[in-house]
C-alpha cells in the first residue's frame, strides 16, 4: 500500500511510509505529473514581458563592467538549477569571483564541458559540488521521463533521441555527491591540482554541510 502526505502550499514534498517495489514506479510519475500540474504557465503571461523593464532598475545601477573574464577566486561551483536556490547569495560570492555552472540535480558528468573550459581558458583550480535536499531528481527514475516525453509526442524521432538519455537522477542525496565528487578526481580531462569538494544546500534552512 502505497502511503504518503503531500503538502501543496509549501510545495509537493512527501513523507514516505511504506513504497512497495511494484508501486514505486506508479509513484514517481505521479509525483512528477503533480508537480508539472502545480507548476505549469498560464498561456497568457511571459516573463520575458518584464525584462526590459527590470534590466533597466538593474543596469541604472550596475558598476562591474570592467571586471575581468576569469573568476578572481579561481572557483567553479556545479549546483542544481532549482528555482529555490541562489547560489551566489547562500555562499556570499561577489560577482567575478567564480564559475557557477548550473543543471538539473547539479551533476558534474553534466558540467564536464563547462568544467574544461573554465579550468583550461579561465584558470579555476578549485571546484565544489553542491546537490540540495527536496531536489526534484530524486522523485523519478529515467525510463519514467521517457515514457512521459514520449506521451507527449509519440514521434520516433523523439523516441530515439529520448531513449539515449540518461537523466542522471538519484536517490540517495549524500552517495550522489560522493560519486560526483569521485568522478571528477578520477576524470583524466581535470587538472592534477585540482581541489574538489561535495557539500549539500539544505533548502529547509539555507544553509550548507560539507560531505567531503
Amino acid at each position: 500500500m502505497l502511503t504518503c502526505s503531500v503538502n501543496y502550499s509549501l510545495g509537493l514534498r512527501h513523507n514516505l511510509l511504506t513504497i512497495p517495489p511494484p508501486a514505486r514506479g506508479a509513484y514517481y510519475i505521479m509525483r512528477v505529473l503533480s508537480v508539472l500540474y502545480l507548476t505549469r504557465p498560464s498561456l497568457s503571461t511571459s516573463m520575458s514581458t518584464t525584462f526590459v523593464e527590470r534590466n533597466e532598475q538593474y543596469a541604472a545601477s550596475f558598476d562591474k563592467g570592467s571586471l575581468p573574464m576569469p573568476p578572481s577566486k579561481h572557483l567553479l561551483v556545479v549546483t542544481c538549477m532549482d528555482a529555490r536556490i541562489n547560489p551566489a547569495a547562500s555562499l556570499g560570492i561577489e560577482l567575478g569571483e567564480s564559475h557557477i555552472v548550473r543543471n538539473a540535480g547539479g551533476r558534474v558528468k553534466d558540467a564536464i564541458r563547462s568544467i574544461v573550459v573554465s579550468q583550461r581558458l579561465l584558470g579555476t583550480r578549485e571546484i565544489a559540488v553542491f546537490h540540495h535536499t527536496d531536489c526534484g531528481m530524486t522523485t523519478f527514475e529515467t525510463p519514467q521521463l521517457r515514457e512521459i516525453v514520449k506521451k507527449d509526442d509519440a514521434s520516433p524521432a523523439v523516441a530515439e533521441l529520448v531513449d539515449d538519455f540518461d537523466f542522471l537522477e538519484f536517490s540517495n542525496l549524500e552517495l550522489s555527491v560522493r560519486e560526483d565528487v569521485e568522478y571528477l578526481k578520477k576524470n583524466p580531462l581535470l587538472l592534477k591540482e585540482t581541489k574538489i569538494s561535495g557539500w549539500i544546500y539544505h533548502t529547509e534552512t539555507g544553509k550548507i554541510s560539507r560531505v567531503v
